[in-house]
């Protein structure tokens, strides 16, 4: 079966590094130049609009989920192919994953790391099997891969804990990750 639909967990800022916001566009036109489905949190702001932003530019298909109390924070793209407005944020996530067939992790904050341990505790429970992705950009999420390193080793975590997570320095490897996750 091969990946339609990818869930990308992203800032709602765009970070320090130019090539932040510069993979978040690359990435989301590879999605649109791939027939990928963008699933985001519907944000027009930080790398949230540049990966829907560049995804639509290039003629992609975008599904946006944001819940109510973040459309003007995050400036709600509702310009995007499906636009779905949830209560609440454990919805949002839920609704984001469920129309994915995988997950991207870009660069990003506390909202960012939320949605990418709900997706890999999800992952370790059997809730679904879709390959995790970590887009990890000038090497932003080392510590994390530490971090897990360290969780496993003291014994929170089994040893295919990391084995969920697929990690790809560029945009180029995460697309190509996603091709042979589901091939």
């Amino acid at each position: 079966m091969s990946i339609k639909s990818v869930c990308v967990y992203c800032g709602s800022r765009a970070g320090v590094l130019p090539a932040y916001a510069e993979a978040a566009r690359a990435f989301g036109t590879a999605l649109a130049e791939n027939g990928m489905r963008l699933v985001y949190g519907a944000g027009d702001v930080g790398l949230m609009g540049e990966v829907a932003r560049a995804a639509q530019k290039a003629g992609g298909e975008t599904f946006g989920v944001i819940p109510s109390h973040l459309e003007r924070r995050e400036v709600g793209k509702s310009d995007l192919t499906t636009y779905v407005v949830t209560e609440t944020m454990h919805e949002r996530k839920k609704v984001m994953l469920w129309n994915a067939d995988a997950v991207v992790v870009l660069p990003g904050g506390a909202g960012s790391l939320d949605e990418l341990f709900e997706a890999l505790t999800w992952r370790q429970l059997g809730l679904h099997s879709n390959p995790i992705v970590i887009l990890n950009t000038e090497g932003y999420w080392d510590k994390l891969r530490d971090l897990l390193d360290q969780v496993v080793s003291q014994g929170f975590a089994s040893q295919e804990t990391p084995d969920y997570l697929i990690w790809a320095d560029t945009p180029v490897a995460a697309i190509a990750a996603l091709r042979d996750a589901r091939s």
